[in-house]
């Protein structure tokens, strides 16, 4: 069972991609590949397929891995039938995964790495999986440090910290890139998306709380947070509907992996 199960139906409605994001990014990851033919690709993480019904749909060579039943299930209504394509979408866990080695010319950990518990196991088992001209490509959506979703983001951590929970954010995203480096491994980090998005702070607080490492808190500590933010919100902005027009971006890291990463 995976956390994700009982948010799954509900996880796409505040956290959609404009339209042509997805395809933006499959661009640009079919580009990262080395070599020509079609590429067998591993998204791991792959939950509803914001991102990799694009993949599936344009006929590639595709398998879609998540804990969570849940999500796959949306992912499959969302595509049909992937099976009569290309692609599969198989429920996993990305620190053990079920194939064999050097399998994949790609592996994506797409939104993964920022909520991860051990995000170095996930790195090693895509290195694992990969074969020798593999590219394993992380992705993450970068919004500004000063829109509405940041400083909302900010002031809940401090209120769960108040409340004795450790809110730190997860660097993992930066924490295993500069990992990589550190193991001679050449990465280099491409923008594939940019837009332009309306955020509110009721939104915010209303996807914030349907996320799936704050649904786990006890009920009495959410209730209490999302309350005191409330307040902090409406003081803040002037109102909870309060309309903001803020630019994002879908960042890339791509990284070779050398003989030996995956031990």
């Amino acid at each position: 069972m995976s956390v994700y199960d009982a948010l799954a139906p509900g996880f796409d409605r505040l956290r959609a991609f404009p339209d042509d994001v997805p395809g933006a990014i499959r661009r640009t990851v079919l580009g990262a590949i080395r070599g020509t033919g079609r590429p067998l690709l591993l998204d791991l993480g792959a939950g509803s397929g914001r991102i990799g019904a694009a993949f599936v749909a344009a006929g590639d060579r595709y398998i879609g891995a998540d804990l969570s039943l849940g999500m796959l299930r949306v992912f499959a209504a969302r595509c049909g039938s992937p099976h009569e394509n290309d692609a599969l979408l198989a429920q996993a866990d990305g620190e053990r995964l079920p194939f064999r080695d050097a399998a994949f010319d790609a592996v994506l950990l797409m939104q993964v790495l920022s909520a991860a518990n051990h995000p170095r196991r996930l790195v090693a088992e895509a290195g694992r999986v990969l074969n020798a001209s593999g590219v394993l490509i992380a992705g993450r959506t970068i919004a500004p440090e000063d829109g509405i979703d940041a400083r909302m983001k900010r002031r809940l951590a401090e209120i769960l910290e108040a409340m004795g929970v450790d809110a730190r954010r997860n660097a993992s995203a930066d924490t295993s890139a500069h990992w990589l480096h550190l193991h001679g491994c050449e990465v280099r980090t491409v923008t594939a998306a940019t837009w332009t998005a309306e955020r509110t702070p009721v939104a915010f607080l209303e996807r914030h709380a349907a996320g799936a490492r704050f649904a786990v808190l006890p009920p009495p500590i959410k209730d209490l947070a999302m309350l005191r933010l409330r307040d902090w919100a409406a003081a803040s902005f002037g109102s909870l509907n309060a309309v903001s027009a803020e630019p994002f971006r879908f960042d890339l890291t791509i990284c070779r992996l050398q003989p030996g990463m995956s031990h």
